[in-house]
């Protein structure tokens, strides 16, 4: 018998962390077209 007995866990934390780099930049642009439109739409 092994006593070394491993279980690959899911980790939604990882899979969430490999979204980071495309889901800021993607964030960031569509609140500054947002408070652009707001600023021309008050203007």
């Amino acid at each position: 018998m092994s006593a070394h007995n491993e279980q690959t866990s899911h980790d939604p934390v990882e899979d969430v962390v490999k979204h980071i780099p495309v889901v800021i930049p993607v964030v960031g642009a569509l609140l500054i077209f947002l408070l652009a439109f707001i600023a021309i739409f008050m203007a």
